[in-house]
């Protein structure tokens, strides 16, 4: 028997006449991300995409990359025997000799109308089969085992157990963000969370180095390694702050320090997304988390760029953030201390209410033209893929215009 992992989506189902579009990237994302585990095809069936197997061996590794793909809903493991019920009962004791089960449930869809059985007429045929196998009960509602069948033109597609994934979008519908990825628990919450919505993410880190040690870089470097998995590439920006925090410091009120930081980070990070094509800025700011997040602050911040700033973790509390942070696997990263450019510096007492005629008033003092285009000008650029990304010079491409 041919071994296949199916998967299934959920979300693209209701895309309507646009679905086939958004089937082909999540084909070729499933394509890129298991390239090089030992699957032979990847293959578009009803509703359903199909990974052939060369063997079941691969099942594990195959299983971690598919897991991550976003747009995936649930998926299995499935063999697929001749379009033959008595071919399906000679194989069928063979593949639930190893499974302990009370109760069961034949879930059978019938994608090719030209087989002369119905789907009801399938469940009752095979429940009948395996309750004298077994003798387990069939129970509809809470089965302990659920068989599945997919009777496509091609053969039958067997499967027990599913996993699930992620389910959303698959990364690269929903175009490109630049996300401010700060080293700490809640940006890259962020970016996943806009990645699940189909959106290719660039990065951007702000670090003091030399005023500080290199720690915060190195935890940026770590966690886009870790989200490239869901994309197969990124680019992280390096953005130097310490030349614009030396300026602030000397002429600005110590209160309004981390509003200023902030509005300039917004500007450089908006020219580094122009010029990679990125149409919004992504944020892991929460409402009321700090004093630089309330909402007065908030409008101050934003008022310094024209490029939407996305907060997908706007209305989520700390403890929300943190259990997101823990399965998704960057938590242990992003809590390992650093230096961060943010909290050098900081007042005792920062301003929580800005207004923002007080804050233009402010920068009115500085050379803003000339420290925006100097950081931008020492920005150092990272790229990070997976190790299957050598054939998939569509990203690079869409990334490198």
């Amino acid at each position: 028997m041919k071994s296949h992992v199916i998967v299934k989506t959920h979300e693209l189902a209701l895309k309507g006449k646009n679905r086939p579009w958004f089937m082909r990237h999540l084909v070729d994302n499933l394509r890129n991300a298991t390239l090089g585990t030992g699957v032979s095809r990847v293959w578009q069936g009803h509703m359903l995409v199909g990974l052939t197997l060369e063997d079941e061996s691969s099942w594990p590794e195959v299983r971690e990359r598919v897991k991550e793909c976003f747009g995936v809903a649930k998926f299995f493991k499935a063999y697929e025997v001749p379009v033959d019920l008595a071919k399906l009962k000679e194989v069928l004791p063979g593949l639930l000799a190893d499974r302990n089960f009370q109760s069961f449930r034949i879930s059978a869809n019938r994608s090719d109308k030209r087989f002369p059985s119905t789907s009801e007429e399938m469940n009752r045929d095979l429940g009948s089969f395996v309750q004298e196998l077994s003798g387990a009960r069939v129970d509809l509602k809470n089965p302990e085992l659920e068989v599945f069948l997919d009777v496509m033109s091609s053969g039958i597609l067997l499967y027990f157990e599913e996993v699930k994934g992620h389910g959303g979008l698959p990364v690269g519908v929903s175009g490109h963000v630049m996300t401010m990825l700060s080293g700490g628990i809640d940006s890259p919450v962020a970016a996943w969370h806009l990645m699940k919505r189909g959106c290719r993410s660039s990065f951007t880190h702000f670090h003091s180095y030399p005023l500080v040690d290199r720690s915060s870089i190195e935890k940026a470097m770590e966690l886009t390694e870790h989200l490239t998995q869901h994309q197969f590439f990124s680019r992280l920006y390096l953005a130097p702050l310490s030349e614009i925090q030396k300026q602030i410091i000397v002429s600005t009120p110590p209160a309004f320090r981390v509003i200023l930081y902030r509005r300039f980070m917004v500007r450089i990070t908006e020219i580094l997304a122009q010029r990679q094509g990125a149409v919004a800025i992504v944020t892991g700011e929460s409402c009321g988390q700090v004093s630089s997040q309330t909402l007065d602050n908030i409008a101050v911040i934003d008022a310094a760029a024209d490029m939407p700033i996305l907060r997908p973790l706007i209305g989520m509390n700390k403890e929300e953030i943190v259990e997101m942070s823990r399965k998704m696997g960057t938590f242990s990263v992003s809590i390992q201390p650093d230096q961060d450019c943010c909290s050098l510096f900081v007042p005792k007492h920062p301003q929580t209410h800005a207004r923002l005629e007080t804050v233009l008033k402010l920068e009115a003092a500085l050379p803003v033209d000339e420290l925006v285009e100097a950081a931008v000008a020492g920005t150092e650029v990272k790229e990070f893929a997976t190790a299957n990304t050598a054939s998939y010079s569509g990203v690079q491409a869409l990334e490198c215009r």
